[in-house]
């Protein structure tokens, strides 16, 4: 059973959090493993996308976002996209398009920044859209600052992390056919710190930072040194005694079963619709003519709709029957 455990270092201001998809994790694998147009992914790509899958849900669970949060790697290599998606109820899908060789033991370099154009993106999408609202998007390279390629999903998203919300974060991720999970810690901000109001810091303030800095860093040397074996293998309790014996922890009630996080696709024959009105009446009208129906696979699910001639005249005649700028696809 998939589970997430957050807890608090008690008198610190450090957080923390662990993620294990065990059956999640396992369905999105069978699913792909079960299409006959794809087959298994390579083991490389296996380990990559379920180490995205345990650290979508870990900043999912961080940020608490009201929409979907969509984690992206893409690039040169034979991994041209892979993408983790986690709703704020948990739901979890996941997928990754491959063309071409992939290396046994490839690294992130060789399976997606062959050429170092390789890029990180990071999409909020809100669940209730206002009028002209765009989701929230940032992207970084991964390189490091000063340059050299990273070979970790832990590093990119650590990297991000530090630059996009000024606070520091140490990440652990490891996945096999199995499990994928996922370790967080990160530094709460102190009052007045990582904003505006920081601009100016008292002596006393100073003094509260460093303190606060070298708790945190004491605590996510000891995260980091989790072997991943441990993390595969090891339940939650093993873990955080092992690694946290000496503090006092707070520990939440965890999110497992239907609270915890799961496998969920959100796609649809409506949304489907959608994407075909966009390409165009004569474009699907083609593709019918040529080959009797249209085909759409889900990427993430392995869902298949069809649609015939009947089908695409309703579809567009519905379309035409809409108000100027409006739309059926939520």
């Amino acid at each position: 059973m998939s589970e997430l455990h957050k807890f608090l270092f008690d008198g610190l201001p450090v957080r923390g959090m662990i993620v294990r998809l065990t059956d999640a994790w396992k369905d999105i694998l069978q699913r792909r493993a079960s299409n006959t147009s794809t087959g298994a992914y390579p083991v490389p790509v296996r380990e990559l996308l379920g180490e995205m899958a345990a650290a979508s849900v870990l900043m999912q669970s961080n940020i608490k976002f009201n929409g979907a949060l969509i984690f992206q790697i893409f690039g040169d290599g034979p991994v041209k996209v892979a993408v983790a998606e986690v709703q704020s109820d948990l739901g979890l899908r996941a997928t990754a398009s491959v063309n071409g060789d992939v290396p046994v033991g490839a690294s992130l370099e060789q399976l997606v920044n062959v050429n170092g154009v390789g890029r990180c993106a990071i999409t909020l999408d809100p669940k209730d859209r206002l009028p002209g609202q765009q989701p929230y998007q940032g992207v970084v390279p991964l390189t490091s600052p000063d340059g050299q390629p990273l070979n970790k999903i832990s590093d990119v998203l650590q990297h991000y992390m530090r630059q996009s919300e000024q606070l520091d974060t140490t990440i652990v991720l490891a996945a096999n056919d199995e499990v994928a999970a996922g370790l967080l810690i990160q530094r709460m901000p102190l009052k007045g710190q990582d904003n505006l109001a920081g601009a100016t810091e008292s002596a006393q303030d100073e003094q509260d930072r460093l303190g606060a800095n070298e708790e945190y860093n004491r605590i996510a040397t000891l995260a980091a040194s989790l072997k991943r074996e441990e993390l595969l293998t090891l339940d939650v309790d093993t873990i955080l005694r092992r690694l946290f014996w000496e503090e006092k922890l707070l520990r939440f009630v965890p999110q497992d079963g239907d609270n915890g996080p799961h496998f969920a696709c959100t796609c649809s024959r409506e949304r489907v619709e959608g994407m075909l009105r966009n390409l165009g009446k004569e474009e699907v009208d083609s593709v019918i003519a040529e080959r009797g129906t249209v085909e759409v696979g889900c990427d993430y699910c392995g869902a298949e709709y069809h649609f015939d001639a009947v089908d695409a005249a309703q579809m567009f005649a519905d379309a035409s029957t809409q108000a100027p700028g409006s739309s059926s696809v939520q």
